[in-house]
């Protein structure tokens, strides 16, 4: 969550991408978000007039925005550094918060949607998976991975440090992110010594 120095607005997005993390969408009121947020419930409504989805499709993308400035910053070092971080940084919440925390992320998108329209925070949530990957996808093609390969396994990894963070959630063990940290290293070393 951002520190309560931050402006009330940046305050509510991170108090509501923290609480979604940990309970999901469904399980999280406006009036939830904002004392999570120790925030006032009418400054919510005045940064976010649209309610809810407004504010939890915020949410999403200050989530993915803060995993995508880690993940950018990482990959400097190269592919096998940045997906480390990747899982560093989820092996680290999920473990600080005694496995209470999650993605904020997938909760949403496991969320079901209106069945006739898609809502902002899916598509929200959709972005930021693709920018994660693309991100990665880039890293590997700048290291001799073909394109193609470089998407697949870009894919590959996010899906697989996502399932393992609920995986560790359910277990209450850091033990799956441990064992895909593992089998993703030796992938990605693999596509670079034979990129084709």
């Amino acid at each position: 969550m951002a520190k309560s120095s931050a402006p009330s607005r940046e305050r509510i997005v991170a108090g509501a991408a923290d609480m979604i993390s940990r309970r999901g969408l469904s399980a999280t009121s406006i009036r939830d978000l904002a004392k999570h947020a120790k925030a006032p419930l009418g400054s919510t409504y005045h940064y976010f007039p649209e309610g809810k989805q407004q504010l939890v499709t915020e949410a999403v993308r200050y989530a993915g925005g803060a995993v995508a400035r880690i993940l950018r910053a990482e990959l400097k070092a190269g592919p096998v550094a940045g997906v480390r971080a990747f899982l560093g940084l989820w092996r680290g919440i999920v473990v600080e918060s005694d496995f209470r925390a999650g993605c904020p992320v997938l909760a949403v998108s496991v969320e079901e949607p209106p069945l006739d329209e898609v809502s902002p925070a899916l598509t929200a949530a959709a972005e930021a998976f693709e920018g994660w990957e693309r991100l990665l996808a880039e890293s590997l093609r700048e290291h001799g991975v073909t394109r193609d390969r470089a998407e697949g396994l870009a894919a590959l990894i996010v899906a697989s440090v996502e399932g393992a963070t609920a995986m560790c959630r359910a277990k209450r063990s850091a033990q799956p992110l441990d064992q895909v940290a593992q089998q993703l290293e030796e992938l990605i070393v693999g596509a670079i010594d034979r990129p084709a």
